[in-house]
C-alpha cells in the first residue's frame, strides 16, 4: 500500500510542528513575537482548572537576586565570606551586585506583573535583618526595606511567599559558636523567626522556614562545596570536618530549629494573622537502575537519606526506618518537647523543588564502584543519572541536571500518599542552560515548563493537592558555586549593565497562566 506524506503528517502532535516550524523560521527574518504566536498551542489542548487559589508564580533568593552587599547595615553573611575564598566559585565571581533586585525590585514587581502571575516566593536576608543575630539590635534599615518590598508586592495583586532562609546567615553565627553543629542556633533561629513574623507577618500568609535543608548540609558538612566547607578526606580536600557525623548534627539542629519557629507561629502568632507555614524540600526522584529488590529497596533508602531525612521527623516525630537500622544510635535524638510539636502538626504544607530524577543502585548487598556515593553516610545508595552509558532522560550540559518530566509526577506521588495529602508547592521548578550567549529563543526551557506542568496536572488528577507552581526563575542570576555560567531566567540579564530582556518562555508563561488562573472577579 502506498503510503501518502499527509499520512504521517496526521499522526505529528501540531506543537512538535510547530516547533520544527519556528526553529527553521529562526534563521530566517522571523522575530521574537512571532516564534511566541507559533509555540502559543503548548498546553492549549486541554481545559485544566487548577482551582480559584491556585498560585502562580516566580521564585528567588536574597543572596541570588538581592546585591546591595553591605548596603543599609548589612553585615556579611556566611555566602559573603565564602565567595570571596579563591577557587570556590567556577568564574570566580561573588553576589554582591547579582541583579540588584535590593534596588531595582520595583521593576522587576512590574515584569511578574505583566507575566500574570499571583505570587512572589522571596527570602529574606537574615544578615539584613539581625546583623549579628540575637548578640545584635534588629536593623531597621533592614525591616523597612522589606516592609517596602511587600507592600508592592501586594499593590500588584500578588502574594509574597516568604522563606526565612535561603541557605544564607548572618557569618557572626558561624564565627562566634560553628552556626548548624551547634544546638544554640535554634535559639538563633527562633529569635529570628518571632523578628519576621511580627514585623510582616500580618501581610504575609505563607510561610516557610529553610530552603532545601538537605542540600545546604550535604553540600556544607558532607561534601564541603558550600559553606562552611566541612567534609572529611574521603569526600573531598577539606581541611576540617567529618562527614559521617556533622551532617547528622546539622540537620537535626534544623530541624529542631524549625519546629520551634512552628510552635512559635503558631503558639502566638497563627490565629490573627491567619496564615501558613512550612518548609522546602530539594526532591530528587530516584528510579531503581533495575527491577531487582536490593535496587527497589535501595530507591527507597536513597528517599530515606535525602528527602524524608528532614520531613518525617517534622510530620511523624522521628527519623525514617532506613536511617535508624542502618545509623542506629549515631542518629541524634529529639526532645519530648520536639516530638510534642510534630505531633500537633509541624508544617501546614511542604514547598517541593523539583527538577531532576537520577537511579539509584544498591551498594548494601552489591558491589559498587570504589569512590564517592553508596557509603553508609548515603544510605549504601549510589545514586547516577546513567544505565549503561544512557542518560535517564535528557542531559541539559548541567552536571547534576537532566531532564524528566515522569519524575515531577512521581515526586508529588511519593510526597502525596506518604504524607496523608497534605497541600504541597512546587517551589521551583526551571530549565537552566550553561552560559552561552544571549539565547533569547530559548525553546528548550518552553517545551521544559510544557512538560512538566503537564506532569504536575497529572498527579492532581490523581488526587495530589497541589496548590502553587513557581518557575525558577524571572531572571539570570547567581547560581551558587556556578556562578554566573548557568542561566535560568525567563529574562535574560546581562550582568554588565544589568538591562533585563524578556526570553521567549517569557511569554509562554504569561500566555500559559492567562488561560488557566482564575482570576479574582471569577472567585
Amino acid at each position: 500500500m502506498e503510503t501518502k506524506p499527509s499520512m504521517y503528517l496526521s499522526l505529528i502532535p501540531f506543537w512538535f510542528l510547530c516547533f520544527i516550524l519556528t526553529t527553521l523560521a529562526s534563521s530566517s527574518s522571523s522575530t521574537w513575537y512571532d516564534d511566541h504566536i507559533s509555540l502559543r498551542e503548548v498546553n492549549q489542548e486541554e481545559n485544566f482548572n487548577f482551582g480559584k487559589d491556585f498560585l502562580f508564580g516566580t521564585a528567588s533568593s536574597a543572596y541570588q537576586y538581592e546585591g546591595a552587599y553591605l548596603t543599609d547595615g548589612k553585615t556579611l553573611s556566611n555566602w559573603d565570606v565564602f565567595t570571596s575564598i579563591s577557587g570556590k566559585i567556577a568564574d570566580g565571581s561573588q553576589g554582591k551586585v547579582s541583579v540588584d533586585h535590593y534596588h531595582r525590585y520595583p521593576g522587576d514587581l512590574d515584569l511578574m506583573e505583566d507575566l500574570g502571575v499571583n505570587s512572589y516566593r522571596f527570602s529574606l536576608s537574615w544578615a539584613r535583618i539581625l546583623p549579628k543575630g540575637r548578640f545584635g539590635d534588629v536593623n531597621k534599615e533592614g525591616i523597612d526595606h522589606y516592609n517596602r518590598m511587600i507592600t508592592d508586592i501586594l499593590k500588584r495583586g500578588m502574594e509574597p511567599f516568604v522563606t526565612l532562609t535561603h541557605y544564607d546567615m548572618p557569618q557572626e553565627l558561624e564565627c562566634r559558636y560553628g552556626s548548624w553543629l551547634n544546638p544554640q542556633i535554634r535559639e538563633d533561629f527562633e529569635h529570628y523567626a518571632e523578628i519576621c513574623f511580627r514585623h510582616f507577618g500580618s501581610r504575609v500568609k505563607f510561610w516557610t522556614t529553610f530552603n532545601e535543608p538537605n542540600v545546604q548540609v550535604i553540600l556544607g558538612y558532607r561534601k564541603g562545596t558550600y559553606p562552611p566547607s566541612r567534609c572529611s578526606k574521603t569526600f573531598a580536600n577539606c581541611t576540617r570536618g567529618g562527614s559521617d557525623i556533622e551532617p547528622l548534627v546539622a540537620a537535626h539542629n534544623i530541624i529542631r530549629s524549625h519546629l520551634a519557629a512552628v510552635s512559635l507561629y503558631r503558639e502566638v502568632f497563627q490565629e490573627q494573622q491567619r496564615g501558613k507555614i512550612g518548609i522546602v524540600m530539594n526532591a530528587i526522584w530516584f528510579e531503581p537502575v533495575s527491577d531487582s529488590l536490593a535496587d527497589r529497596l535501595a530507591a527507597e533508602r536513597a528517599q530515606a537519606f535525602y528527602l524524608t531525612w528532614f520531613l518525617d521527623p517534622v510530620v511523624f516525630g522521628r527519623y525514617p526506618r532506613e536511617m535508624q537500622n542502618i545509623l542506629g544510635q549515631d542518629l541524634p535524638k529529639f526532645t519530648r518537647d520536639d516530638l510534642k510539636i510534630s505531633k500537633n502538626n509541624g508544617l501546614d504544607f511542604i514547598g517541593i523543588n523539583q527538577y531532576t530524577s537520577r537511579y539509584a543502585k544498591d551498594c548494601l548487598h552489591s558491589a559498587c564502584e570504589p569512590g564517592k556515593g553508596g557509603s553508609r553516610a548515603e544510605g549504601f545508595v549510589h545514586s547516577n543519572a546513567l544505565k549503561d552509558g544512557l542518560a535517564l532522560g535528557e542531559p541539559t550540559g548541567v552536571n547534576w541536571f537532566n531532564v524528566y518530566p515522569q519524575g515531577m509526577e512521581e515526586m508529588l506521588m511519593y510526597a502525596t500518599e506518604r504524607y496523608r495529602n497534605i497541600p504541597l508547592y512546587v517551589t521551583e521548578n526551571g530549565f537552566g542552560e550553561n552560559s552561552t550567549g544571549v539565547l533569547l529563543n530559548d525553546y528548550r526551557r518552553v517545551k521544559f515548563m510544557s512538560n512538566y506542568l503537564d506532569a504536575l496536572k497529572r498527579a492532581m488528577r490523581k488526587g495530589a493537592d497541589v496548590r502553587g507552581y513557581f518557575a525558577w526563575s524571572l531572571l539570570d542570576n547567581f547560581e551558587w558555586i556556578s556562578g554566573y555560567t548557568i542561566r535560568f531566567g525567563m529574562y535574560h540579564v546581562d550582568f554588565n549593565t544589568l538591562e533585563r530582556t524578556p526570553r521567549l518562555s517569557a511569554s509562554w508563561y504569561k500566555n500559559f497562566i492567562s488561560k488557566h488562573i482564575i482570576s479574582s472577579t471569577e472567585r
